[in-house]
């Protein structure tokens, strides 16, 4: 294994070393495609210490010279005992940049490593001093850069005096479990897809982990040269709008549909999961009569109910919740209960400061508090 591949980070260390150092530091960060890269610097603006800075986000891919910085004429009047006036030449700066602003900014350079040589050197001296057509950055602004990885063979190229001026970090793909804690839950992710991906780890396997890409049809691989769709984080969540607009369309042009996302394997799995899932029991009915609604036999549909409620319940409804709740298993408790241990889960509050929630903790021995970490 590659030193760089002993040393990937996860997205959350990642994040935890841009607010660090990311003042001091610019940091590109490598990853897989569709990973989370893009997310990293929204995630920065969620610290405490960052929540007032802007986010500004700049897509490298759709950037010419002239995107960046144009020659300007500044003119200083007469400066000699001559009849002209003296005239310099300035540059002045693409506004999507954000150097206008007065105060700290997040700079997110998405795919840095996929724009055209000209625009890398152009940015240059936004990586190496936060600065760019003598225009200071703040000095408390983060500047980050993403780009793929070299072995993915889409184009991605650092050169040697841009990648020596930074700070170059390898990130992880994720699981299928830290990507349902870190995002599916919060972005109101279906709930069938959710339940999908906990139960089918191998869709968050890495490539590099594969020397014959035919061990996994289902994700990106360079050598699978005939592989147009897959999945990654960002087609899962694609693919999850589509399911989310199921009742609209027939059974053979959703399953066309999740094809054109996420690839026919994974699609056609997707498509029979769903399937099942469509036999579950309704949130509406479980707030009524929680004592008295279906319990799914099969445990796959039982994930589907609890992250269905994980991603959609409120104040009002906790307590018939979690009469439900006690009605399933004890590994359906835990998953609920893990959901939203979880330090991102945003209805985590709704749920901890519960009497009914709190009792439950207290009768399955769960030490938990609303402000545990």
């Amino acid at each position: 294994m590659k030193t760089s591949e002993i040393y990937s980070l996860s997205i959350e260390q990642i994040v935890n070393a841009a607010v660090v150092g990311g003042m001091d530091s610019t940091i590109i960060i490598k990853g897989e495609m569709g990973g989370g890269k893009s997310t990293i610097s929204r995630l920065i603006k969620q610290e405490p210490e960052y929540a007032k800075h802007a986010l500004v986000r700049m897509d490298c891919t759709t950037l010419d010279l002239g995107d960046v910085m144009v020659p300007d004429i500044m003119r200083l009047g007469q400066q000699d005992s001559g009849t002209h006036d003296i005239s310099v030449m300035t540059y002045a700066f693409n506004e999507r940049l954000g150097l206008h602003e007065s105060g700290p900014i997040i700079l997110d350079l998405d795919e840095f490593g996929k724009s055209n040589r000209s625009v890398q050197n152009a940015l240059l001296p936004l990586l190496l001093d936060h600065e760019l057509a003598g225009r200071m950055l703040h000095p408390k602004s983060v500047v980050i850069a993403s780009t793929n990885l070299g072995a993915e063979g889409v184009g991605d190229l650092l050169q040697p005096h841009a990648r020596n001026r930074v700070t170059l970090v390898d990130m992880r793909k994720s699981d299928n479990m830290e990507w349902l804690e870190n995002f599916a839950v919060n972005a109101g992710i279906d709930p069938s897809m959710m339940a999908w991906v906990k139960d089918t780890p191998e869709l968050f396997q890495s490539f590099r982990e594969l020397d014959d890409p035919e061990e996994n049809q289902m994700i990106y691989h360079p050598l699978a040269l005939n592989r147009d769709s897959f999945v990654t984080g960002r087609s899962l969540e694609k693919a999850s709008n589509w399911l989310k607009k199921r009742h609209l369309i027939d059974s053979t042009t959703l399953t066309a549909v999740l094809i054109g996302t996420i690839g026919p394997m994974a699609a056609k799995k997707l498509a029979a999961y769903v399937a099942l899932g469509d036999q579950l029991p309704k949130l509406a009915d479980i707030k009524v009569d929680p004592n008295n609604v279906i319990i799914p036999k099969d445990a796959s549909a039982v994930c589907m109910v609890v992250y269905s409620a994980l991603s959609t319940i409120e104040k009002e409804w906790v307590d018939a919740w979690m009469v439900y709740l006690n009605r399933l298993s004890k590994t359906a408790q835990e998953l609920f209960c893990n959901g939203v241990r979880a330090d991102k889960y945003s209805r985590r509050d709704i749920v901890v400061n519960t009497q009914a929630f709190q009792s439950w903790c207290l009768e399955n021995n769960y030490l938990f508090t609303a402000d545990k970490k």
